[in-house]
This record gives C-alpha cells, structure tokens and sequence, in this order.
C-alpha cells in the first residue's frame, strides 16, 4: 500500500485531498499546526490515517513528519505540499513579520518538505504535488506578497522537476483559483465582500469546489499523468485565460 503526506491535510483542499487518496486505498500522513482541526476533521475520514502536528516553516518540524511516516508506514510515496496561508493589502502595510510568517509556510514549508522526502521518494520513484494559486502565475491587486510566495512556488515546481526526473520521480503543481473553503472565507470576511462576487470574475461564473482541486491533485499523483512533470495545472474556471 501506497503513503502519501499531505501538508495542510486537516482543512480545506488538503483534506479534500486526503480523502481521495484515502479512498484510493493510500495511507495517508496528514500534517497540520492545530490537533482541534485534525479532530474535527477526523470524522470525514475513512481508511488508514495519521495525524502529525508540525510546523512546515521549521525545518526541523520537516524532516520529523519525514521520519514519523516512515516510520508508522514503513515509506512515503506522495508529498503533497498544500499547507499555505494568504494575505493581502498594500506593499506599504507589509512588515518583516508577515513577509517571514508568509515565506516560511509558503515556500520555505514547501522547499524543505521536499528535501526532507527526498531520498524516500527518489528511492521508492514517487512524486511531488505542490500548490500555487493563479496569483503565482499573473500576480492579484492588493497581493504582491501572496503572489511572490505562490510564483516561488511555481518555479520552484518546474526547477525541482528538472532535478529529479533522472531518478524517475515527477514533480507538478496546481494552480487554484478561489476555492470555496475556510481560508477564502476568511478572506471575505476580512475585505467585506461575497462569495458573489468573487464569482462574477470568473468565466465559468462560480469558484472552484475543494474537491475539484483535490482531483486535480490526485490526477498529478497517479499513474494516469505517468509522462507529466514540471506542469503546473490551473484550476480557476478560466480565470488566467
């Protein structure tokens, strides 16, 4: 049996996410900063499951879920790199503490997560699914320091693959759009608008559903997207056409 990690598997897409693989018969390491989250979350679950607390902006946090699903499992086949936190507002109001609070979750979770899993995953020819945003691939007004971690993300992404193709393991990213789940919620609580109009932006006139990027995900874990690596795949309703 297969073992994916997800990071940010307690919440919105990653548990999205982990369901599906779940379902797929995989053994699942969900990492998360909040145990509250992961009991709530707990009840959705069905099929082999591990919480680990950690978090991904320490390096240290990194390579202990690393050794953790090993160990439990016996092997890491998938890291799926979804745990991120959003921000926005004027690059005047940006402060040293929530550029590092941001860049540490975003991209420097994701970069040592990788490193951390990969000697597991170049042995057992697994592969990486990171998670970007439509802001890392054309920048949002208001966003510039969200953007810059998501477009890290994404050359991050394509670099990595390039790295490890000789080993045989593939390396994609998606790209959402917003996604109905608890982190653009709050970011509609905090600016005042609606999930309206947000979908008034969007050619396929809705946002995206947590499972539907969760899909996407698995897509690029499984064997069906045997010959992709270094894609990043959007899934925003048209919104970067």
């Amino acid at each position: 049996m297969k073992t994916a990690i997800i990071t940010g598997g307690t919440s919105g897409i990653g548990l999205a996410a982990a369901k599906i693989f779940l379902a797929e018969k995989y053994n699942c390491v969900l990492v998360g900063r909040s145990l509250s989250k992961f009991e709530k979350a707990r009840a959705e679950l069905v099929g082999n499951f591990e919480f680990i607390a950690g978090d991904v902006g320490r390096i240290y946090d990194c390579r202990k879920i690393v050794v953790r699903a090993i160990e439990k499992f016996g092997g890491v086949d998938v890291l799926v790199n979804c745990a991120g936190i959003y921000t926005e507002g004027a690059i005047t109001g940006v402060t040293e503490k929530d550029f590092d609070e941001i860049f540490n979750t975003n991209v420097k979770g994701t970069f040592f997560m990788s490193r951390a899993v990969f000697d597991e995953i170049t042995k057992r020819r697994g592969c990486i699914v990171n998670v970007a945003s439509d802001a890392g691939i054309k920048g949002n007004y208001f966003c510039s320091l969200y953007a810059a971690s998501k477009g890290a993300v994404v050359a991050f992404t394509k670099s990595l693959a390039l790295e490890m193709a000789s080993f045989n393991v593939r390396v994609n990213c998606v790209a959402p759009g917003d996604t109905l789940t608890p982190l653009t919620l709050n970011q509609l609580k905090n600016s005042g608008e609606s999930v309206g109009d947000l979908e008034k932006l969007y050619p396929l006139g809705r946002i995206g559903k947590p499972e539907e990027v969760a899909e996407a995900i698995y897509f690029l874990a499984s064997e069906k997207a045997s010959f992709i690596t270094g894609a990043i795949l959007s899934v925003d309703g048209g919104l970067t056409a």
